[in-house]
Order: structure tokens, then sequence, then C-alpha cells
């Protein structure tokens, strides 16, 4: 399995997961609340709503479209960040979060905190 067919694993993972912890939004955020230039839209949306309305869209345009992965990507340690009252809780997504980033940037931007 190569690189863009794992990111979509990964990708279809994250899904689940925000849909098993109840994260999933049938409801699309507002076009102005989506246009937001704030790093992870913290500024209209919440984390969860950034993945399911913002990241995975993206991502899966640049999988379905065969474009070129982005290389230097980091979106765990905001996960940690925003669940930092519920790790436990979030363990899961934000252990999919972290093979992403790994797969991604060839790194794992939480190896020094764990």
């Amino acid at each position: 399995m190569d690189q863009r067919q794992r990111a979509a694993r990964l990708l279809e993972r994250i899904e689940a997961e925000l849909n098993c912890l109840g994260l999933w939004q049938n409801q699309l955020p507002s076009a102005q609340a989506l246009a937001s230039t704030e790093p992870f839209a913290m500024d209209t949306l919440d984390f969860h709503q950034w993945l399911q309305f913002i990241m995975l869209p993206r991502m899966w345009e640049i999988i379905d479209g065969e474009h070129p992965l982005p290389q230097n990507i980091a979106v765990s340690p905001m996960a940690t960040h925003v669940f930092h009252d519920e790790l436990e809780h979030h363990e899961s997504l934000i252990r999919i979060l972290r093979e992403f980033d790994a797969l991604l940037s060839g790194t794992d931007p939480l190896a020094d905190d764990v």
C-alpha cells in the first residue's frame, strides 16, 4: 500500500472516530465560519468542526486529484491541546492523527511529549 492509500485509510479512520465520539455533524457551518484564515479556524470553528469541514475535504481533494501530499503537517499537537481535559476519551482520535502526521511528515510531532 503506497503513501496515498495509507493516507486515505487514515482519513477514513478519522471520520469514523469523529462519528464514534459523537462529534460528526450533519449541519454545515456558515460560509463565513469556513472562510476563517486563522490556524485551525479556531476563531470560528471547534477543532472537530475544522477536521470535518476543512481538513478532511481538503485532504480528500488532494488524494482524489492525485496532487502531491503535504509534507509538513502537525495536527495531533493541536488535538492534544484542545482535548487536554479529556485525553483518555479522545485517545483514539489523537492516535490516528499522530499516525497521519507521521505518515506525511515522516516524524511524530508528539514524540517528545510522550
